[in-house]
């Protein structure tokens, strides 16, 4: 099945910009030009990846990614213009998996859906639920249980924890983690690892100042400390 991809802007410009491109990639494309319309797009079109811009009326893309990701598994990209660390590391923890910085190429945005597309996508495969502590992970299922309770998880923290909890107490670092997990070799942004490890612990952990499972190895990166 096509994937369909939300691009939600408020400058029309952009959007003749991108959507024809996503189409020639092949790609379903429904657009929005405020932060309320995107909601609505995503709930009615079952989109698999928002690309949502930082700054819409109504709504900011900010806005829009805390909502989505209290009911929604959608894919999240910020595309954002600002340039400070601090605000791109905002919008990933507040749930986006990616962002990508104005002015882009529009290849760049396409291999980052593919990229974000892939991580979904390795729900389709059937496996025996990993039980890790309290902790229960289905990747067929793409879903975490702790102690019973589901855990809401984006599809980047699931990667992500999918991958530590696969090999307890093998370290990996933040780079082999961006590649392994995030599947996208262009990134090299480890502070990337740092806002979404951090998110995830907020899920999964008890007291996430004290991780149990989410360790993190100073000087070099993290392991998963759970018992098997």
């Amino acid at each position: 099945m096509t994937p369909t991809i939300l691009v939600a802007d408020d400058e029309e410009k952009v959007l003749d910009f991108i959507v024809p491109f996503l189409r020639q990639e092949g790609f379903e494309v429904v657009t929005a030009r405020t932060g309320t319309e995107a909601l609505e797009q995503v709930k009615r079109t079952n989109a698999s990846v928002a690309v949502l811009d930082w700054m819409m009326p109504q709504k900011s893309g900010i806005d829009v990614c805390r909502e989505l990701r209290k009911t929604s598994h959608v894919g999240i990209i910020m595309v954002t213009a600002r340039t400070d660390e601090t605000d791109k590391i905002i919008g990933l923890e507040v749930g986006a998996d990616d962002y990508i910085t104005k002015p882009f190429s529009l290849r760049e945005l396409v291999a980052r859906i593919r990229s974000l597309l892939r991580r979904i996508e390795d729900s389709d495969i059937t496996d025996q639920p990993l039980e890790r502590g309290e902790l229960t992970i289905s990747e067929a299922e793409y879903r975490v249980w702790k102690k019973g309770m589901e855990i809401s998880l984006t599809p980047t923290e699931f990667k992500l924890l999918l991958t530590l909890a696969a090999k307890p107490g093998i370290v990996y670092s933040r780079l082999q983690l961006l590649h392994a997990a995030l599947e996208d070799d262009m990134l090299n942004d480890e502070r990337t690892v740092d806002a979404h490890i951090s998110r995830l612990r907020k899920k999964v952990e008890t007291d996430p100042a004290y991780p149990i499972y989410i360790q993190t190895v100073y000087g070099f990166g993290y392991r998963f400390g759970g018992s098997s």
